[in-house]
């Protein structure tokens, strides 16, 4: 009988696992009652859209494997910042100077942004100081500022404009001691988008997108109405050709764990004169179909002539390098240079080197010594042709 009772941690996981479910349900009330489904779809789509590009410029900064993905939307109400953000975080503002008007914030945990200071400054992100100081937050703000960067041309491509944005402004933001929120927009309610951001094996976590309720709207505004002010224009310009218009309403969403139907952001004007067909076949008449030609990139043969002018270049002298290995080191290991380091190459001991001429390689070889000087002997060289192709 007492091992058919629950345990008092069993009782307390059980009411906790009630209360999240709760708050989740809740919290999916509050997005439903100012932001419809469609709405939740757009602006979740921008996102995937603009932080695509920017987890591909991360990516390159960090040296690592970058993904941000699957993005949810909230409403926050500005009063209760405490129960949403109760740790410390590091947020980053920006601006929008050109195409929109409104401000964008960033939110990623204090203890994220120390492991991707750590790794832009030439460390390997397993143990990142605790403190953020200013070379770290300057080192974030730049990860930052390349991402933000991404995204807004991303957008441009979106919206049809140009979209650009001011160089973010970083603080540390600690809301239930009032530190660093004065970048916080300054409005009842609050947009959140929150993105899984993996970065490696080192992160596993979110990074939030903050916007006001009203900004979220416009951005959703400005892209469904894009094809219906196309629409209008075309119909101004050509009155004496009317044109029939696809309906312009979004078609219903589909939530939950069906297929989802991506929003339809633009119209498809469809010309009275007939379909028109871009780089396919016509529905009616003959078409004619060959194989495409194309150009042979095939080694050519020399004419004589073509011989005696290349015999007229044979005295022009070319600079061969020999190269013994490559490395890439850090702008920190660099300064940290001096008489006695040693900077380990990519080459293992006894494999050939390279030997290149007016730096492109045409040959390997093997590090010999004549008397006093280094000589090289050459163990593998390409063809005559392909040497000739290689000095063009």
């Amino acid at each position: 009988m007492m091992s058919d009772m629950l345990s008092q941690d069993e009782i307390d996981a059980l009411l906790n696992g009630t209360e999240d479910n709760e708050m989740e349900n809740q919290a999916m009330n509050i997005v439903e009652n100012y932001l419809s489904s469609f709405e939740q779809d757009t602006l979740g789509e921008i996102g995937n859209i603009s932080f695509g590009s920017s987890a591909t410029a991360l990516s390159t900064l960090l040296n690592q494997k970058v993904e941000i993905t699957t993005p949810t939307v909230a409403i926050i109400d500005h009063g209760k910042l405490k129960d949403e953000f109760p740790h410390p975080y590091v947020a980053i503002q920006v601006q929008y100077t050109e195409g929109f008007i409104g401000s964008n914030l960033l939110v990623i945990k204090q203890s994220d942004a120390a492991i991707i200071a750590d790794l832009m400054l030439g460390g390997d992100g397993l143990n990142p100081s605790d403190n953020l100081g200013e070379i770290q937050l300057s080192a974030v703000q730049e990860a930052m500022n390349q991402m933000m960067g991404s995204a807004a041309t991303s957008m441009s491509t979106v919206f049809a404009k140009k979209v650009d944005i001011s160089p973010p402004v970083i603080d540390l933001m600690y809301v239930p001691e009032g530190r660093g929120t004065e970048n916080i927009p300054n409005q009842d309610l609050l947009v959140k988008v929150s993105f899984s951001l993996k970065i490696g094996t080192l992160i596993d976590s979110n990074i939030m997108q903050l916007v006001p309720l009203s900004f979220a709207k416009s951005l959703v505004n400005e892209l469904t109405n894009k094809g219906n002010q196309q629409t209008v224009n075309s119909v101004n310009n050509n009155e004496e050709t009317p044109e029939e218009t696809v309906e312009t309403s979004p078609p219903p969403m589909e939530t939950g764990k069906g297929a989802k139907q991506e929003p339809q952001f633009a119209t498809q004007p469809r010309a009275a004169s007939g379909p028109q067909h871009f780089g396919g076949a016509t529905s009616g008449g003959n078409v004619q179909v060959q194989p495409a030609a194309f150009t042979s990139f095939e080694t050519p043969q020399l004419q004589e002539h073509e011989v005696n002018n290349l015999n007229m270049l044979l005295d022009i002298p070319l600079q061969v390098t020999v190269e013994l290995g490559r490395t890439k080191r850090s702008v920190k290991d660099i300064l940290a240079l001096s008489a006695g380091s040693i900077i380990e190459l990519d080459k293992l001991a006894g494999e050939p080197v390279d030997i290149l001429v007016n730096s492109r390689l045409i040959a390997k070889g093997e590090v010999v010594v004549i008397d006093e000087n280094f000589g090289v002997r050459i163990t593998d060289i390409v063809s005559q042709s392909e040497r000739l192709n290689q000095l063009k």
